[in-house]
């Protein structure tokens, strides 16, 4: 997976309560081959209107959305089925990290395994950023895992980032846990040594 050091970018609100990872990518779309991308599935039912064609209203179809890689939603994104493809489209469309609220458990450890990083900020916050956003479309957002810091644009503030300290590693180094766990093979090896050194008894 691609590192993640800081990532400085506008950002897209999506709206929406519960979303579900049906929404963010319909069942019917995962047998599709990833090494094509899963991002043109990103959001497919609810971005479109009923004839099929994009709907411009939707913020991930508004001009200059393709170039955020940060997104806002709502209270338990990613709820529902354990689909990690739901992950994968999000990847694939080129979003680097998602602030909310809260997440599903599952979609928020599937995207840590992804390299995406999910952000948790509180409601309020949350809502401040939603308003912040509407009236100053082109304010930046800067998720800084390296520091494990969320800057908010404007006197918003700034907010710790609270993932599991191996999955940060993994992800500002670009790696997937058993690409980290061959990091420490000389430290495992060292360690078996002296272990079998001090209790002999183990290789009888």
């Amino acid at each position: 997976m691609k590192a993640f050091v800081k990532e400085t970018s506008t950002v897209v609100a999506v709206p929406g309560v519960n979303c579900d990872t049906d929404q963010i990518i319909p069942g019917r779309f995962l047998k599709a081959d990833r090494a094509q991308g899963y991002g043109q599935f990103l959001f497919h039912d609810i971005r479109r209107n009923e004839a099929g064609e994009l709907d411009p209203a939707f913020p991930l179809n508004r001009e200059g959305a393709e170039r955020s890689t940060i997104l806002l939603v709502e209270d338990n994104f990613g709820c529902g089925s354990s689909r990690e493809g739901a992950v994968y489209a999000l990847v694939d469309h080129g979003i680097r990290a998602v602030i909310g609220p809260s997440f599903g458990d599952i979609f928020f450890n599937n995207a840590l395994k992804n390299g995406l990083v999910p952000v948790r900020l509180p409601a309020e916050h949350c809502d401040e950023l939603a308003d912040y956003l509407a009236r100053f479309p082109d304010a930046e957002v800067t998720v800084d895992l390296e520091n494990s810091e969320l800057v908010l644009p404007g006197n918003l503030g700034r907010y710790p980032i609270v993932i599991d300290a191996f999955a940060r590693e993994c992800i500002l180094q670009g790696l997937d846990e058993i690409e980290m766990t061959f990091t420490y093979m000389e430290k495992i090896k060292a360690f078996e040594t002296e272990r079998m050194a001090s209790h002999a008894w183990l290789a009888r």
